[in-house]
């Protein structure tokens, strides 16, 4: 990974954050198990520079094939055009996979609480920080972010929707507002999932959270560019009430 600040996924988080913004980080991915082809015949690399020119401060990108229609290929493909780091999702289980992680140039990995005994996801974050990668724990129970909380995660993402059922189900920005309460200080908080509108993101915005993951809305929109904007809302601290 490169040490430079502009590829580290928490500085980029914070800069944004610093800027009065949470941070909108687009989330690459081909297909969804619940709304289908997202792409639509659009080039997930050129979208990708596109989603960086409109300034989003980091990439997420799905590598997992069978359910999502990603590839490693991918990732290494918008790693090498992109200058902001970048965040690989999948079904991480080895240190093979973090080491291939690190070669495909990305910044950051996902670790799954749900899809990971917590003894081999404990060996795996320790691995990803020797390897130079940040590990980005995500939880989607009260449970699974009291093991995030106890691994002392720097980024710890909340799941709005249940990944054993694929993200088929219907979560969104409330389950965000209820698992932020455990959320410690010092750690960043990303909602990820289930992001829909710009009320969403000003709800996970009023409990704190520092950015979000856009993916499904942000591809279905007319107007990508216009969405993304959308998107970037001020990151508040008071209470949001949904209309």
């Amino acid at each position: 990974m490169n040490a430079n600040f502009s590829r580290i996924l928490s500085t980029a988080i914070v800069a944004e954050n610093a800027r009065g913004h949470v941070a909108v980080i687009p989330d690459i991915k081909c297909f969804s198990p619940k709304d289908g082809d997202l792409l639509r015949g659009r080039n997930p690399i050129e979208m990708a520079q596109c989603l960086v020119s409109y300034g989003a401060p980091a990439l997420s990108v799905v590598t997992q094939k069978e359910h999502f229609g990603g590839s490693a290929e991918l990732l290494q493909a918008i790693t090498d055009v992109v200058n902001v780091p970048v965040l690989r999702k999948d079904f991480i289980t080895n240190e093979d996979m973090l080491k291939e992680t690190v070669a495909l140039g990305a910044a950051a990995v996902l670790l799954i609480c749900a899809t990971t005994d917590k003894k081999i996801l404990t060996s795996l974050y320790d691995k990803a920080i020797e390897l130079g990668l940040e590990p980005f724990v995500e939880a989607h129970t009260k449970e699974e972010m009291e093991f995030a909380v106890r691994l002392k995660a720097r980024l710890i993402g909340i799941n709005n929707r249940d990944i054993l059922a694929f993200e088929r189900d219907n979560g969104g920005a409330a389950h965000t507002a209820e698992l932020a309460l455990n959320v410690p200080a010092g750690a960043l908080l990303i909602s990820e999932s289930g992001i829909l509108s710009p009320d969403d993101a000003k709800l996970v915005s009023s409990v704190g959270t520092n950015a979000i993951l856009a993916g499904t809305a942000l591809w279905q929109a007319d107007n990508l560019k216009e969405a993304y904007r959308l998107f970037c809302v001020e990151r508040r601290r008071e209470p949001c009430v949904q209309s």
